[in-house]
């Protein structure tokens, strides 16, 4: 698992405010794409887990889905 470019999300838009994710080094490096120095490192295995909470909506409570 290695690959430097990072991803950005799918559901992001447009006008900047991008999520994006790549791996390298055997860890999984998540960023927003206006804030592109500020990098938060994890496991492979810990971001899995984050995605299987998100996807199941876990974390709902803490988004704003009317902005």
């Amino acid at each position: 698992m290695f690959n430097t470019d990072w991803q950005k999300s799918s559901f992001s838009s447009s006008a900047g405010e991008c999520v994006e994710v790549r791996t390298t080094d055997g860890a999984v490096e998540i960023r927003e794409s206006d804030t592109g120095e500020v990098i938060v490192r994890t496991s492979p295995t810990k971001f899995a887990k984050f995605l299987q909470g998100a996807k199941a909506g876990e974390f709902d409570h803490h988004a704003d889905f009317n902005s």
